[in-house]
């Protein structure tokens, strides 16, 4: 089957099977492998890309059902070779260290902060607990999701 959909700000047709989780199309089909693949079962959040600006797991959802919608992946947030705010706040805390929920968290915190602004700790904490890490504790990622938002108030 084949379904339109857009990537990071650009039309794409895909050629999926129905089976085919949104994953696999954004991974095997557009190269797109700032999308990880962590447990396949929702477990582990590290897959997390935006549909029409809301976190959804792409290992859980159905390629088809981001036909005709938005999706936004890590490799989205740069623009005009500017780095996100949140990129920028993540390389300050020294947020990453194995870097492989690093993507998810970004798309969390974006979430969060196109939604909410100014989030209070617990917010923050709270988007980003669908996401797994096993290096950092989280507090980076909390600082520089917080960080970000003040930014973004100024």
């Amino acid at each position: 089957m084949k379904i339109q959909v857009n990537v990071n700000g650009i039309d794409r047709e895909l050629e999926v099977s129905p089976g085919t989780s949104l994953n696999d199309a954004l991974r095997n089909i557009l190269g797109l492998t700032g999308v990880k693949r962590g447990c396949d079962s929702g477990g582990c959040g590290t897959c997390t890309v935006l549909l029409d600006g809301k976190p959804v797991y792409s290992c859980m959802t159905p390629s088809w059902k981001a036909d005709g919608r938005n999706v936004l992946t890590v490799e989205g947030l740069e623009k005009d070779g500017k780095l996100h705010v949140l990129q920028e706040e993540f390389i300050k805390n020294f947020a990453p260290q194995c870097g492989y929920c690093t993507p998810a968290m970004l798309m969390v915190g974006k979430a969060l902060l196109d939604e909410n602004p100014n989030p209070s700790e617990e917010e923050v904490r709270l988007a980003i607990s669908g996401v797994l890490c096993r290096c950092t504790g989280y507090l980076p990622y909390i600082k520089s999701i917080m960080d970000a938002s003040r930014l973004n108030s100024k």
